[in-house]
């Protein structure tokens, strides 16, 4: 059984296995768009009955107008390097929700909500791209379902866990169970801080691609920072990196960003 586990994982791992486009990151998806988009857009709708979307007309027409502008810019992207079946996938949906809570976030297959709470740390539209063009690449590269796909993984994992201790002492088991929960846990979070990592460098360049001052992406991250003071979590355990490896890394990447731009001509 602990051999067909590993024999199994193992050909998950190389059937699986792609690339996430631009920044060419190994990754491991096993759920498809067909699997994950109808949940996603159910959850999307039963979350809009259940939240106040926000009455300030002029706001909301920038959070959608900046959203369509930068899902456009991918979708271009994305049909020119012939991803042109995951493009039709994508149901692009932009809204604003009256909430106080600096938060953003976008579902597998281009559902998006801004809360109100953070557009004052946004400041401008070239801000609020910067957070759009962040939070549209979490569907272009699929985080959602590769996340999922590691939740399958950490199951396995406990699964073989227990098989390979089971002949040890009931200490022995608790022993590696405890170290496995622990380790698959920091793993996890760590896991995330690359998604986060990787949404901010695709961020800044679909914000480029659709006509926007990428030098803002950083600046979002001063105000964040400004705000936030000193009550974020140790970076090693957050889901995010900290307010100042993401300054210091935007810096370092915008010129590669620039030059993506450049090299694929989507612009």
């Amino acid at each position: 059984m602990k051999k067909t586990i590993s024999i199994f994982l193992i050909l998950l791992m190389v059937v699986a296995c792609s690339s996430v486009p631009i920044t060419n990151r190994k990754r491991i998806n096993i759920v498809s768009d067909e699997e994950i988009l109808p949940v996603s857009f159910s959850q999307y709708e039963g979350f809009l009955k259940e939240h106040k979307l926000s009455n300030n007309i002029q706001k909301t027409k920038d959070v959608k107008e900046v959203g369509k502008n930068i899902s456009m810019a991918v979708d271009k992207f994305m049909r020119a390097n012939g991803m042109v079946e995951e493009a039709n996938n994508y149901k692009w949906e932009f809204n604003l929700i009256e909430d106080e809570m600096m938060n953003a976030w976008c579902m597998p297959g281009g559902k998006v909500v801004f809360y109100t709470g953070i557009l004052p740390v946004c400041k401008n539209i070239d801000g609020l791209a910067a957070v759009m063009g962040h939070e549209i690449a979490h569907a272009f590269a699929k985080h959602g379902q590769e996340r999922m796909t590691s939740s399958y993984g950490q199951q396995l994992g406990g699964m073989a866990v227990a098989i390979g201790t089971s002949g040890e002492s009931q200490e022995s088991q608790i022993l590696w169970n405890t170290i496995y929960g622990v380790g698959s846990q920091v793993g996890m979070l760590a896991y995330s801080r690359t998604h986060e990592s990787e949404a901010d460098k695709l961020g800044m360049v679909f914000m480029i691609m659709a006509g926007y001052e990428p030098k803002e992406a950083i600046d979002v991250w001063i105000r964040m920072s400004e705000l936030s003071g000193k009550k974020a979590p140790p970076q090693f355990l957050s889901t995010h990196p900290s307010n100042e490896t993401r300054i210091k890394n935007l810096r370092d990447y915008l010129p590669t960003a620039i030059a993506h731009v450049k090299n694929y001509g989507v612009k």
